[in-house]
């Protein structure tokens, strides 16, 4: 007998949020072609980012594993089998949790856009400059879809969906208040 709880959770939502993952990745890779042809370098704000030509990053954030003769070749699997992992979840998860899709659609899109760059060119193409306060950061659009795909998941996972950990939405507080409801109290069903 099949296990109910893992069936393929494929709707509306879940193409909307497949066709977005698809802009995105298409947005990341034009943007990445056209800096290289263009060899943009200007501020966008001033002393925040700015957008500077020719970066490339053989390891993974903040350069890390760039130095390792290994390092590519770990980071590619470790891409890979991450992805395989977070498209399992987004194949999963039922279409009712619309915003943690469209959070898992923006890292997939970001991890795809950066897996095509190491897997052609063996480094990734980086352009965005970013200042954190304590330090500065080279990056592309791909890696800010994981970002705020990330940020957009933790923050539906903590607040907004039925599994919220502190339910803000009604929704969420609903769906909680119904699953309380519907189990059974302590000693009872329990043929005792």
């Amino acid at each position: 007998m099949a296990n109910k709880r893992f069936k393929l959770q494929f709707g509306k939502i879940s193409v909307l949020a497949l066709i977005l993952c698809l802009a995105l990745i298409a947005i990341d890779i034009t943007l990445k072609y056209i800096e290289e042809g263009a060899e943009w370098n200007f501020t966008v704000i001033p002393g925040f980012i700015w957008v500077e030509h020719g970066h490339h990053n053989y390891g993974a954030a903040f350069s890390f594993l760039a130095g390792a003769e290994w390092g590519q070749t770990f980071l590619t699997v470790l891409a890979i089998i991450l992805l395989a992992v977070i498209l399992t979840a987004f194949i999963l998860i039922p279409d009712r949790f619309a915003f943690l899709k469209v959070a898992l659609a923006m890292v997939i899109a970001g991890a795809v856009g950066n897996l095509i760059d190491r897997v052609v060119f063996g480094y990734v193409r980086d352009f965005v400059w970013v200042n954190m306060l304590f330090s500065t950061a080279c990056c592309n659009f791909a890696d800010f879809f994981i970002v705020f795909g990330i940020i957009f998941a933790i923050v539906d996972c903590l607040f907004l969906n039925e599994w919220a950990l502190v339910p803000l939405t009604k929704r969420a507080k609903a769906a909680q208040n119904r699953q309380k409801t519907s189990q059974p109290k302590q000693g009872e069903g329990d043929g005792n």
